[in-house]
């Protein structure tokens, strides 16, 4: 099962896993239509769903499993980016952000991890961001509820170590999706631009079913997010010295 399996690296993952020839794959999405043409590409249950919303997280899950049984995969991934900014970003966006990126994750948790400990197996796969480990300068509510985003499993991961739950976190740098469209418009968008090189989603889907296979918990797209974290963990001021140097050089402000 993948939420926000509409298109980008939602899409990708669904299209990678069903080449695994799964009992069932369920595409949950808030565009029906995108849900939809995903789901018949691949033979799968399409549904529609807001996930800010714990009512509807449940639904999901309950849909699905009256399809195919319970859920042994969970790839919860939707994610948004506006609104963008600080202090200055409106209180509904950060709660917004909160809620998809952080609670939505719960949620399923708090539907899932019950049951799957109890038959002792199951796996729940959550997509931060490479701002969970670091930050994406003048995104603020995106850069901190990733980093919530993160620390919830990494918590899940210890809580349930021998439970034979197991738990991975994708922490992707910059993928050719729908929401980095136009990234040049802003400063934000030219920051993440400049940061590193952008992988097609089918190649993170790739090394995401590779992390599944290991059972890696945290799982790293592009090499330089793990140089870059080392360096937050070793040296933060000269962390911080790169990231301000980083959002001058693309006209980044304060507000």
């Amino acid at each position: 099962m993948v939420t926000g399996g509409g298109s980008g690296i939602g899409r990708a993952m669904v299209e990678r896993f069903a080449k695994e020839r799964p009992r069932g794959i369920v595409v949950a999405d808030r565009d029906a239509a995108a849900a939809g043409e995903v789901a018949r590409q691949v033979g799968g249950l399409a549904v529609t769903a807001d996930l800010t919303a714990e009512a509807e997280v449940k639904r999901v899950i309950a849909e699905a499993e009256a399809r195919f049984g319970p859920v042994d995969v969970f790839c919860s991934n939707a994610g948004i980016v506006p609104p963008i900014g600080g202090f200055d970003a409106p209180d509904q966006g950060w709660r917004q952000h909160w809620d998809i990126h952080v609670m939505a994750h719960m949620w399923a948790a708090r539907a899932l991890v019950p049951a799957m400990a109890a038959r002792g197996e199951g796996y729940l796969l959550s997509v931060a961001s490479a701002a969970g480990l670091l930050m994406s300068p003048g995104a603020v509510p995106y850069t901190v509820t990733k980093h919530a985003a993160l620390a919830l499993a990494e918590s899940l991961a210890v809580l349930y170590r021998d439970s034979g739950v197991r738990f991975s976190c994708v922490c992707p740098a910059l993928v050719e999706t729908p929401l980095v469209a136009g990234a040049e418009d802003s400063a934000v968008g030219r920051a993440v631009r400049a940061a590193g090189p952008a992988l097609q989603p089918a190649e993170v889907a790739d090394i995401v079913l590779e992390g599944i296979r290991k059972e890696e918990f945290l799982i790293l797209t592009h090499p330089e997010v793990r140089d870059a974290a080392v360096l937050r963990a070793t040296d933060p001021q000269a962390y911080l010295d790169v990231m301000s140097g980083l959002w001058s050089a693309v006209g980044g402000t304060a507000a």
